[in-house]
């Protein structure tokens, strides 16, 4: 891991709806309660999705004597918001420590912070913090109706006219908001997975600074809708069937196959597999490959990406290799 996690158990002590498809939770640990927490920070909880324990990482939105989350529910997701929407006020938890990777510098000479949906659970409380800095910024905040415009009315009172949504078929363009930015001015994305790889393309054809770039996934975006397809493992003459609401890293674990990971979010590229045969189409779901990479189908990030049809891999994992054959 990147960090040691500390974890602790919690109770949910309040929710709201936000939007219709945005739910608002309110999480108070056992040990102490957090008067502050890192900008862009997230923490880690415990779920139960498709019946089984597993793990879903949430962006925090205040810490006013507990922690806040945002939550969208998912009717195509792996189970986690579902299982999150199910809980009412009361419901124990079990909880990680407040951690961020997805920081903001102070003293810029701009910022273009950009959200696109639940997005903007990262980049709400840092454009307020922002401005309260008296920093000179926009957020461009994209939504499909406006009634799907979480804490639009908290961000008008805080930002004012630095405050830019785009719904009811206002486009956001993304290459002048991008291109005006000031020299050593940073750029902040969280969004769908064909914002993050448009804005990175931007990037690199302005020649900005790769590092005045920065972008939070939530993993589960792609540019097709999930569907049930088959994992080929030639080497273990095996093949897994991945269903749609499960990740190709959890289904390779259930049957066995050993795959080292550590973000479970397309970021880090640790759980990494080399692809030998496709049969089908590569729905890479990920940010740590480039589009180059993307495009020659080499390697997959297991934890986040899909496909449709079949692929043939090597997971680099070997049973004789435990027992020193």
């Amino acid at each position: 891991m990147r960090y040691a996690e500390t974890w602790t158990d919690a109770r949910l002590r309040a929710v709201r709806d936000l939007t219709p498809s945005i739910r608002e939770l309110e999480i108070v640990p056992d040990d102490h309660v957090p008067a502050s927490y890192p900008l862009g920070a997230h923490i880690n909880v415990e779920v139960q999705a498709s019946g089984k324990p597993d793990t879903r990482s949430y962006s925090l939105t205040g810490a006013e004597g507990c922690y806040r989350i945002a939550v969208k529910h998912d009717p195509e997701g792996r189970g986690g918001s579902a299982y999150m929407w199910s809980l009412r006020p009361g419901a124990r938890l079990r909880i990680s420590s407040a951690e961020t990777n997805f920081p903001v510098d102070y003293g810029r000479p701009e910022y273009a912070l950009i959200a696109g949906g639940i997005g903007i659970t990262p980049l709400y409380g840092t454009a307020l913090a922002l401005a309260r800095q008296g920093a000179r910024l926009r957020l461009h905040y994209c939504a499909r109706s406006a009634d799907e415009l979480a804490f639009a009315d908290e961000l008008r009172e805080g930002l004012g006219e630095r405050l830019v949504t785009y719904v009811a078929g206002k486009r956001l363009d993304l290459s002048a908001v991008l291109s005006s930015l000031a020299p050593g001015g940073l750029a902040m994305v969280c969004g769908p997975l064909r914002m993050l790889d448009e804005a990175r393309r931007i990037w690199k054809k302005l020649g900005r600074p790769i590092t005045d770039l920065r972008f939070e996934t939530f993993g589960s975006s792609g540019t097709h809708a999930p569907e049930a397809f088959r994992v080929l493992l030639p080497q273990l003459n095996r093949e897994i069937i991945v269903p749609e609401n499960q990740s190709m890293l959890d289904a390779l674990e259930s049957a066995g196959i050993s795959v080292i990971s550590d973000c479970r979010r397309g970021e880090c590229g640790v759980c990494v597999i080399n692809i030998i045969g496709v049969e089908g189409t590569v729905d890479h779901r990920d940010v740590f490959f480039s589009e180059h990479q993307k495009q020659t189908n080499e390697k997959i990030c297991a934890c986040v990406s899909r496909a449709i049809g079949a692929i043939v891999v090597d997971p680099l994992y070997r049973p004789d290799a435990e027992h020193g054959a």
